[in-house]
């Protein structure tokens, strides 16, 4: 182990400073995913506060998963997963919320109640869909109660 130690590698420290940022810089896409979920996070909470919904919390995680926002609607507590597309390629953004996402949804619902000591007896998992088509304001489809 010694010898090994004691050996160096043949690249030198500016050819490895230079390969260890090409491994931590970003992907472009995946970036520009990001950006765009963020945006469509950000365009639905306000979207649902202008119909009188009150944003309790936003983008919770714990082991087992994120919840992208939680609202309250009147008494009801409202589970929110959004999805934002930039365009219906792939089907309309809704169509990327599996019947197993929602069955997650409804077991983060209940593990954001205990986290925050909380009791609800109204509890609802609404969808909301983002598009955002080049040039174009966006459009928000929002669905009430899928689980």
């Amino acid at each position: 182990m010694t010898q090994r130690q004691s050996q160096s590698p043949s690249t030198s420290p500016s050819k490895r400073q230079s390969s260890t940022r090409s491994r931590t810089e970003p992907d472009p896409t995946a970036e520009r995913r990001r950006e765009l979920g963020r945006f469509g996070e950000a365009y639905a909470a306000r979207h649902l506060a202008e119909r009188g919904m009150v944003v309790l919390d936003r983008n919770w995680r714990c082991e087992a998963g994120e919840i992208d926002l939680v609202l309250r609607d009147g008494r009801v507590l409202v589970v929110c997963e959004v999805k934002t597309r930039s365009s219906e390629a792939f089907g309309s953004p809704l169509e990327g919320v599996t019947e197993r996402k929602a069955a997650r949804l409804r077991r983060l619902a209940a593990r954001w109640l205990a986290e925050h000591d909380l009791r609800s007896p109204d509890i609802r998992i609404d969808l909301v869909g983002v598009l955002m088509p080049a040039g174009r304001s966006p459009v928000v489809d929002h669905v009430r109660g899928v689980g």
